[in-house]
């Protein structure tokens, strides 16, 4: 899979595809990768940099009572994340990232572990990557081009 923006944004503009990031972890990597490609203004629509749980609820419409089960980092808030780019923004496709750069993390929830999820009109999927305890800067870096390789497979690139 790819991780080069130029790529991403070519694959969904031949789909006429634009996107929306909701980004926790990564910090807004996944959109200035992408508008760092001159002419990226025709696919990328908007980005969500929602690092707090209020963010997450106020701007992406994030379930109160799925913070509290799941927790941020988890599959279920990932999903949420990205319907909710969608549902808050003009673009046809949206990825979202929650997970633990590090340092640090727990048992339970182990530095590295980043939730992913990518959404259409049709269809969301959510995934969990174990990057493991590489680093904040590395998890965070790992986690943007696991992102942009998911835009890229979702517009067939």
């Amino acid at each position: 899979m790819t991780t080069d923006p130029a790529h991403v944004l070519q694959a969904c503009r031949a789909k006429g595809l634009t996107i929306a990031t909701a980004e926790s972890c990564t910090g807004g990597m996944v959109g200035a990768a992408l508008t760092d490609v001159a002419g990226s203004s025709d696919v990328f629509e908007r980005g969500f940099l929602t690092y707090s749980n209020d963010a997450k609820t106020e701007m992406l419409g994030v379930k109160p009572a799925t913070l509290k089960a799941f927790g941020a980092v988890s599959e279920e808030v990932a999903r949420e994340m990205a319907e909710g780019a969608l549902a808050n923004s003009h673009a046809t496709l949206a990825v979202s990232i929650t997970g633990i750069a590090g340092p640090g993390g727990s048992d339970h929830k182990p530095e590295g572990r980043v939730c992913f999820g990518i959404a259409d009109a049709e269809y969301t999927m959510t995934e969990t990557v174990e990057f493991g305890p590489l680093g904040r800067a590395e998890v965070r870096r790992a986690a943007t081009d696991y992102a942009l390789a998911l835009l890229a497979q979702r517009a067939g690139g």
